[in-house]
């Protein structure tokens, strides 16, 4: 079977830009909807048997209508083009409260056909999934609430203590359960032991469930979608099953300048290695993200201008610029004609950070003349906490002491 495996949507982080004039949208979020296009146009195009979205469509729990909308049409493509759709519940989607609806309830209300949504731990057999011949096993984020209410517990630290020991005996008697004639797929919106997070410590929300890498790596498996962190990778690269966060679709955040985007297309056949084909998302937004320091003697504005790329690099980017500077450079930094620099550049972020001196204070009733210089030398390494002072005394005693021997040998 062919399998499309995508996760981290985050369709409505307009935290930068403006709005596009025709259609009202933030451009941003008009940059989310085009690689999700590109996501089911390829699962529609390719003919996937299957595509599994492993969790959070959303940045919170409560998205606007619009925004609910312009997922539900993407969805809805899948839906009529009669491709299995498997949606995960993501931290972003669900609310703690118990019994409070989650971000993609409509599609489990009305009972959208093709499209089911995997919202509480299950195995799912041929026969759930419009009998596509593969087995699932599904693991939704699970807050601290429903923990709690599944265990009985009361203490919520004692409860998430206990919840890679019930989950492993859960997914263990549905792997016993399972035909072998057929292969497993394991998805989750989790972390994993052993995972690379990026810049998405920024959004995420509440505490981590944390898999342990024995667990995600069942032989078992043929083929294990994650979500929930943002850095693509393979867990278990080079080995099988492959154990993989295709990563967001978009990049949130300047902690996502470096990463590209992707989704994955695996092929899955039982008893046989899965080939996992990673399709990088064209279009994505460039971020660039600079930092400079300024010093004495340097002309302030050519400085920032040439801490950043040429105009034309930064076209349509989202730029930011943190600079360090002395506190008296405040009135020197002429950020009309830096701004006029990075006009072509979708957004520009100056971020300022001036830098106060230390100020070396000796106690009350002294006076600087009646301190010898390894006194004084001892002050200032204590007001710039410097560690290790030690061998840097010694020297200090050293120079002090040859220069003594030189003045008295005229």
């Amino acid at each position: 079977m062919k399998l499309l495996h995508f996760a981290d949507a985050h369709i409505d982080m307009a935290n930068y830009g403006r709005h596009d004039p025709e259609t009202g949208l933030p451009v941003r979020v008009l940059d989310f909807l085009k690689s999700l296009d590109n996501i089911v146009d390829a699962a529609i195009s390719e003919k996937v048997d299957m595509v599994i979205f492993a969790g959070d469509a959303y940045k919170d729990r409560s998205p606007a209508p619009t925004f609910q909308r312009e997922w539900g049409r993407r969805i809805m493509r899948l839906s009529q083009a009669k491709i299995p759709t498997l949606l995960l519940v993501g931290n972003h989607d669900i609310s703690p409260a118990a019994g409070r609806a989650h971000a993609l309830q409509e599609f489990k209300t009305l009972k959208v056909p093709f499209v089911r949504v995997l919202d509480e731990p299950c195995f799912l057999k041929p026969s759930d999934v419009w009998n596509v011949p593969v087995q699932v096993i599904a693991m939704p984020w699970i807050a601290r609430s429903g923990l709690m209410a599944a265990t009985g517990e009361t203490d919520s630290k004692e409860a998430f203590s206990r919840i890679e020991e019930t989950i492993g005996d859960l997914i263990e008697e549905w792997v016993k359960e399972s035909d072998p004639s057929l292969p497993i797929i394991f998805t989750a919106h989790a972390s994993i032991e052993g995972g690379t997070f990026g810049g998405e410590r920024l959004v995420m929300l509440g505490n981590d469930l944390v898999l342990s890498g024995s667990l995600v790596k069942n032989p078992r498996f043929s083929y294990v979608a994650m979500g929930h962190i943002h850095k693509p990778q393979d867990v278990n690269k080079g080995f099988q099953p492959p154990v993989i966060y295709p990563g967001s679709i978009e990049r949130v955040d300047f902690g996502e300048a470096q990463d590209d985007k992707y989704f994955i297309v695996a092929e899955i056949e039982n008893g046989r290695d899965t080939k996992a084909d990673w399709r990088k998302l064209t279009g994505v937004r460039t971020f660039v993200d600079r930092r400079t320091v300024l010093r004495p003697g340097e002309n302030v504005t050519e400085a920032l201008k040439s801490a950043l790329p040429g105009p034309e690099e930064m076209f349509e980017a989202v730029v930011r610029l943190s600079v360090e500077y002395p506190r008296e450079f405040d009135t020197l930094i002429d950020e009309t004609a830096l701004r006029k620099y990075a006009e072509k550049a979708f957004e520009f972020h100056l971020v300022k950070r001036p830098q106060s001196e230390s100020r070396i204070r000796i106690a009350e009733g002294q006076v600087v003349s009646s301190l010898s210089p390894m006194d004084l030398l001892t002050q200032y390494f204590e007001a710039a906490k410097v560690k290790d002072t030690d061998p840097l005394q010694q020297l200090a005693q050293d120079i002090i002491s040859e220069e003594i021997t030189d003045d008295s040998n005229p």
